[in-house]
């Protein structure tokens, strides 16, 4: 008997795949249902290890379709859904607001209507022999006694029922913090994730989660509108929704128009390293596991209504990261550490390009005992790793053959 079942939007996306092959293997009584459309950055080579398992469904539809999506939670049962789908890049939300406006804003409209009328198709009226019409994981949502007048405010926002809608976003919509010490201090706390040999903070102030929203680019701001829905939802119907915003994540599977798989991928090929204005910029960095680790808690355990920030307490200015990531390839490819530094490149900033994002994640270290398992230098060690040794998923990512992944693996299923 199935416990659960879940749809994880944008699961063949970065964090998404990390998120599918987590639940995929560690609750195999689950139903794990990965709901991608296949854009540019969406790639179901990263799930190849998982593609064949008993509990897990791939379905490729775009969010927006509202119908499509309706019509999926009624015929699996949905009684959870992880939305990560979402466009990410800054840059191109710069070159074209309207599609990010309509993915992250509408996507995620879509996704929470449906599951409201779905939700509440489960709260209408029943009578006691129509039990067996619901389904195994929500038959106790409704008790017999209460069957006919019963609101999911009550049955699904406010009790332990699994139903959950779960939005992970990001730290960008809470703006920029103000870089203040740009030499760095030392940090008023630290994580496994923190620096061992480099670990400053670059200003007093962090992201907490009370913080007034203050999105400076299209994306951030078509991802901070997604957050205000989906707390919207909650507020006017009693969806049991859970929103995070979390830090830069690297990692595994990361489309090269990132930072750090472009540059390892450009060391590896001697090809310019493109810094923006002088690299000043910081960032909070968190290896991706440690990410789909937090979603994982926080869906099972996290109270309904709440906001986590999820991050490391592991500032870095993007210079000192290529820095990094020269030596460490360098190394691993056997050449002369730094031979590389000549591939730097400094080139005119962004527009809008935010000075510093620095996460505050006590509060989900003191609720829930969360903290990252990888200290920073041994994930940028792992990510290295992982991409010198797959060079043929570089290859395909960055050649457009992995759209064909699709197509030879699903066309005759």
């Amino acid at each position: 008997m199935t416990k659960r079942t879940i749809i994880i939007t944008g699961g063949a996306g970065f964090i998404g795949s990390h998120v599918v092959r987590l639940f995929v293997n560690k609750y195999p009584e689950y139903r794990i249902i990965n709901l991608d459309k296949l854009t540019y950055a969406g790639n179901l080579a990263n799930l190849k290890d998982i593609e064949d398992k008993p509990n897990y469904r791939f379905v490729k539809m775009d969010i927006c379709d509202f119908e499509g999506v309706y019509q999926l939670m009624q015929e699996e049962h949905v009684d959870g859904i992880i939305h990560l789908a979402a466009e990410s890049h800054v840059d191109r939300s710069i070159k074209d607001p309207f599609t990010f406006a309509q993915t992250n804003v509408m996507g995620t409209l879509s996704m929470l209507q449906a599951a409201k009328l779905y939700w509440e198709s489960l709260t209408t009226p029943y009578v006691m022999q129509d039990v067996d019409r619901l389904p195994s994981s929500l038959a106790h949502v409704i008790p017999t006694e209460e069957r006919g007048s019963v609101s999911m405010g009550k049955e699904l926002g406010m009790t332990s029922t699994p139903c959950r809608f779960y939005h992970i976003s990001t730290d960008e919509v809470y703006g920029a913090l103000e870089m203040t010490h740009p030499q760095g201090i030392e940090p008023p706390f630290t994580t496994k994730a923190s620096s061992g040999e480099h670990h400053l903070a670059y200003g007093e102030k962090f992201f907490t989660e009370d913080l007034k929203y203050q999105p400076h680019s299209p994306y951030s701001a078509a991802k901070a509108s997604s957050d205000h829905f989906v707390r919207a939802f909650h507020d006017t119907y009693g969806m049991p929704t859970v929103v995070t915003n979390c830090s830069n994540n690297y990692g595994p599977y990361q489309f090269p128009e990132k930072l750090i798989p472009l540059f390892i991928n450009n060391i590896r090929h001697r090809k310019p390293l493109p810094v923006y204005g002088k690299g000043e910029n910081v960032r909070d960095w968190l290896f991706v596991e440690d990410h789909a680790r937090a979603i994982d808690l926080i869906f099972h355990e996290g109270k309904v209504a709440e906001t986590y920030n999820i991050g490391g307490f592991n500032e870095w200015k993007n210079i000192d990261i290529i820095h990094v990531l020269i030596k460490t390839v360098d190394r691993l490819l056997g050449r002369p550490e730094g031979a590389d530094e000549d591939l730097i490149t400094y080139v005119t900033d962004r527009a809008g390009h935010d000075m510093r994002y620095a996460i505050d994640s006590t509060k989900l270290q003191k609720e829930l005992g969360w903290e990252p398992s990888l200290q920073f230098e041994e994930g940028i060690e792992k990510t290295v790793r992982w991409y010198l040794d797959n060079q043929e998923w570089m290859d395909n990512v960055t050649s457009g053959d992995y759209q064909k992944y699709y197509d030879d693996m699903y066309a005759n299923r």
